[in-house]
């Protein structure tokens, strides 16, 4: 199944996300990601996350998010986890 992991970044952390961001493409390039990339402000500065991930169940999304550097790293105000499924692309 797919698991979208939507998380959005506390204010002011963009120093938080710069200092994990190599773990974190580590991490993405040694899982079951399907698609990611980070939300973007109207100026072009990060903010949040999407990760599309390949999973056997909800638990394994949980599982998943919860050990993404960036959620180690206290990057995130907010995570949600939704099954997702793919129709086009």
């Amino acid at each position: 199944m797919l698991a979208a992991i939507i998380c959005t970044d506390k204010p002011g952390a963009i120093e938080t996300r710069k200092a994990n961001r190599d773990d974190h493409i580590a991490y993405l390039k040694s899982t079951s990601v399907v698609h990611a990339g980070p939300f973007l402000n109207a100026d072009g500065m990060m903010y949040g996350s999407l990760v599309v991930i390949e999973v056997d169940d909800m638990t394994a999304a949980q599982d998943w998010a919860d050990n993404d550097p960036y959620a180690k790293a206290g990057l995130f105000d907010a995570v949600r986890i939704e099954q997702w499924n793919k129709v086009i692309g």
